[in-house]
């Protein structure tokens, strides 16, 4: 019964080519105690394969859109459907989607059962991988399924309303803040099932950690909407509770599945032909930036063409393609730092940002931007050169404008968020920064897509809500802004 049940919902949600896929997940190594012997699924038994599966849908739609939105590559061709060239198809919006949906209900699961079994470290942990996901989809989408997205055992809820972005963040921050009260209620060397945690090994204390980072993140993009006010919690995480509120201190404690190589943990490209892993080229914006810096992970990222490191202009004239140059190196298919989540660089930058506006004042923007700079590279296991700091193009001065300070602390964090899911794409939808240089060959008025439509199935599945959802939202187009993009 609880299967059908959970079918219904699954199609209510609009995912009918998953009906019947339970909420457990089949088919991953066993690596904790066998569910047979307990009349239900410990929260063990479902953690690593939901976090797995999620940094899995995470990285594919990295590679495929935020890498092509964001010229890091550019998948060369003038046919239909070309992302870099800003025209995307609608079928793009179901994977993520799908498959995000799908594990929010294994995570709902975790926090259920952790609650019965009274094991408030794993209600905690499942209450941050929620406000991860929820967070990406609502910024992928704008107003979406939440308050009734998980209530598979109600039927009545098989059709559920979507709610307002505006009313989904603080939801968010309701689940972080349970997070870290559940945490602190724990010895800090308390550890879960090591085998169970692919991310922290089972350091509890590294989950408080990397809540209260996610927190943060979650904070900064509403920045600027006054009706939340989130610079005030910037500044309580930051100068006025940090005890309370402990933040990642370095590369150490950033968030990030490290494939091993042995299953299950394989990245999901180490399969990939290299033929296929070569077919979007670098986009000449990625390189450059990295080359004029004599950025140290240039090496690491990308491969030569031809003895030189040169891109491909994301953009480029219709029928006029150029000469395919360098793309990303094939020792990333099996790079264990692909599967990141936050690390403790991109923290630094947030709180560089948060700086600069004047939200927080434990450090100065400089310092904030300098860790966060050093970190993005140390992270990749390159030694930062010592004249890269005081470099022109690098180079922090308190005298730059805001405008020019941004462009410092984005650019750096565009490649802190390489392989980061669809974060560069948020980022850049929030500020405008890196700047981006538009060319003839990009379609829809060379503007940036400000998210994805909904499924296509979803208008018929859940009819009702999905007009009420257009009709509050705007459009279901990739022009229509989502609530934090709006003035």
């Amino acid at each position: 019964m609880k299967l059908i049940k959970r079918s219904i919902y699954i199609l209510g949600l609009g995912l009918a080519t998953l009906m019947l896929v339970p909420s457990c997940n089949k088919n991953f190594q066993e690596i904790n105690t066998d569910p047979n012997s307990s009349p239900r699924v410990q929260p063990e038994n479902l953690l690593a394969p939901a976090i797995t599966k999620v940094v899995t849908y995470n990285m594919s739609r990295s590679q495929r859109i935020t890498n092509e939105l964001m010229q890091v590559t550019v998948n060369m061709g003038d046919g239909d459907g070309r992302i870099f060239r800003y025209d995307i198809r609608t079928s793009e919006a179901d994977y993520m989607w799908n498959n995000l949906y799908l594990q929010l209900r294994n995570f709902r699961d975790i926090y259920e059962f952790a609650e019965e079994l009274n094991q408030p470290e794993y209600m905690a942990i499942a209450q941050i991988c929620e406000a991860w996901i929820f967070s990406i989809l609502t910024d992928i989408y704008g107003d979406i399924p939440f308050s009734e997205a998980l209530r598979a055992k109600d039927l009545n809820a098989v059709r559920p309303v979507f709610d307002k972005q505006q009313d989904i963040y603080p939801a968010l921050f309701a689940k972080l803040e349970e997070a870290n009260t559940l945490l602190r209620g724990l010895n800090p060397t308390f550890k879960i099932n090591g085998n169970a945690d692919p991310i922290f090994g089972g350091d509890t204390w590294k989950w408080r950690q990397f809540g209260n980072s996610l927190y943060l993140r979650l904070a900064l993009r509403l920045a600027h909407k006054t009706e939340l006010n989130t610079p005030a919690i910037i500044k309580k995480i930051v100068d006025e509770s940090p005890i309370i509120y402990p933040i990642m201190l370095n590369n150490d404690d950033s968030a990030i599945l490290r494939w091993s190589g042995s299953a299950p943990y394989v990245s999901p490209f180490a399969t990939w032909r290299p033929a296929d892993w070569y077919g979007p080229r670098s986009a000449s914006f990625f390189i450059d930036k990295l080359n004029e810096r004599s950025d140290p992970r240039i090496v690491t990222w990308v491969s030569l063409a031809d003895g030189d490191y040169f891109g491909v202009p994301s953009g480029y004239p219709v029928g006029q393609p150029p000469v395919a140059g360098s793309a990303l190196h094939t020792g990333l298919m099996s790079n264990p730092l692909l599967g990141n989540i936050l690390n403790y660089g991109e923290l630094q930058l947030i709180l560089a940002e948060a700086a600069v506006k004047g939200w927080i004042t434990a450090q100065p923007a400089r310092t904030y931007y300098e860790r966060g700079t050093v970190a993005g590279i140390e992270l990749w296991n390159h030694t930062v050169p010592s004249f890269y700091l005081t470099s022109d193009l690098v180079a922090w001065d308190d005298s730059y404008s805001e405008f020019e300070k941004m462009e410092l602390i984005h650019l750096q964090k565009y490649y802190a968020l390489f392989f980061t899911d669809m974060q560069s794409w948020f980022e850049y939808r929030r500020t405008g920064h890196p700047v981006l240089p538009i060319r003839s060959g990009h379609l829809n008025g060379g503007r940036m897509p400000a998210r994805l439509n909904y499924p296509i199935y979803v208008q018929s599945a859940n009819r009702e809500n999905y007009s009420s959802a257009v009709a509050e939202q705007g459009p279901d187009d990739i022009n229509t802004l989502v609530w934090w993009q709006k003035p």
